[in-house]
């Protein structure tokens, strides 16, 4: 039966959600073997999936674990999730944001694979934060101080981890209705009255154009209103690293600034962004009179009171996060105006460096990453300080000069 499913997708016809979901929870139960899912990985990302296949693949995934149920705890949870880039640390800012406004945030987050590291990485920067916490424990730090940040628990969606492992090492990472699937199986199972989603796209993040990103954020959609849940999206050009740091303890720090009111740019403006939305949908108020809000907390103080709580109830401390002491600094060799900083070029060279990780057993360095000094649009002179990056001089590296384009 296995080898009539793998040639049924072959030829690009759909499969029944009988056949689907033999032979992926076959794959989980260790009947079906990795040979033969990625052979059928390798189909879908080619073929794709009909909105059928999708719809029942999604509730096949949705139901290989548990489903959470926070329907005690009151209010409105909103979740986030994004679509990952270079540089991107926005979690670590709307999550307390939002719950400073009074609104339950449940966020479950992954490690990094790749140039950097994830939400969960840059979390751990913090000496004692627990990122493994227990049903039981998410919900009582929901009742406590109404936010949590936690990875993902093990019997939540267990399918999906062990596809994306599976499609991490095939080079089936990029087929959008496999992304959209692993996405929201595990946003609905988590719990989530009302989903918003940034959906990036360009050379530092995993879809490459607008059109394909606008396409993922739809299907999202269409998925969310099969389960009765509102869903938002918002789209991220990620052909530039989103703020100036890339790293993991640089990023909690920039993080930080940004809570604190006292970092503008193009990071603060997208973290207003989506945390307006999320309290848009939450409050059931306009998406302005919600950015009134989101300021409001960002400049009072109360946003960055709250992710002190957050850290110190998962048992952190705020000021254990530290960046590497042996700096190498960048100058520039011409003159001329910044056209572009290549996001890909940043996150391999922070993966050079240690900030990433190319297997999930591999260990990163959490103090090591990337300050970039000077910005898009900006005019530089020969001799100007570019980047300053925070090393670990046991990893080699080698830095390129087509990562500014200077014109």
């Amino acid at each position: 039966m296995i080898k009539d499913i793998l040639d049924k997708k072959r030829l690009g016809n759909s499969l029944t959600k009988k056949e689907l979901e033999f032979i992926f929870m076959g794959y989980l139960k260790g009947i079906v073997e990795s040979c033969q899912m990625s052979s059928l990985l390798m189909a879908i990302c080619i073929h794709g999936l009909s909105r059928r296949e999708v719809f029942d693949l999604t509730d096949i995934f949705i139901k290989s674990g548990e489903v959470l149920d926070f329907s005690d705890l009151s209010g409105i949870k909103v979740d986030k999730h994004s679509t990952g880039g270079i540089g991107d640390k926005t979690t670590l800012v709307v999550a307390p944001v939002v719950a400073s406004l009074g609104i339950p945030v449940i966020k479950m987050s992954g490690r990094g694979l790749g140039y950097t590291g994830g939400t969960i990485d840059k979390l751990e920067s913090i000496k004692g934060f627990r990122t493994d916490l227990s049903n039981q424990e998410i919900h009582d730090a929901v009742s406590k101080i109404g936010i949590v940040i936690t990875g993902q628990t093990a019997d939540l969606v267990p399918l999906d981890r062990a596809i994306y492992a599976l499609r991490d090492i095939t080079g089936t990472t990029s087929s959008i209705p496999l992304i959209a699937i692993s996405i929201m199986s595990k946003k609905i199972a988590g719990g989530a009255d009302k989903i918003l989603l940034d959906v990036k796209y360009g050379k530092g993040a995993l879809i490459s154009t607008i059109d394909d990103a606008k396409s993922l954020g739809d299907l999202m959609v269409e998925i969310g209103e099969k389960y009765g849940r509102e869903v938002r999206y918002v789209m991220t050009d990620m052909n530039t690293p989103l703020g100036s740091c890339v790293g993991n303890s640089i990023e909690l720090v920039e993080a930080v600034d940004v809570l604190r009111g006292v970092s503008k740019g193009a990071l603060y403006d997208l973290c207003v962004e989506l945390a307006s939305h999320m309290v848009s949908m939450a409050k059931k108020i306009s998406v302005s009179s919600a950015e009134k809000l989101v300021i409001e907390v960002l400049h009072n103080d109360e946003a960055y009171k709250k992710f002190v709580q957050l850290v110190k109830n998962q048992g952190g401390d705020i000021n254990s996060a530290t960046v590497s002491l042996d700096k190498f600094e960048v100058f520039s060799k011409k003159s001329g105006v910044i056209k572009g900083i290549d996001a890909l070029e940043i996150g391999k060279l922070s993966l050079c460096l240690g900030a990433g990780r190319l297997t999930q057993d591999d260990i990163i360095d959490h103090s090591v990453g990337i300050f970039i000094e000077k910005n898009v649009g900006e005019r530089v002179d020969i001799g100007d300080l570019l980047m300053t990056l925070y090393i670990n001089r046991k990893n080699k590296f080698k830095v390129k000069d087509t990562i500014f384009d200077i014109q």
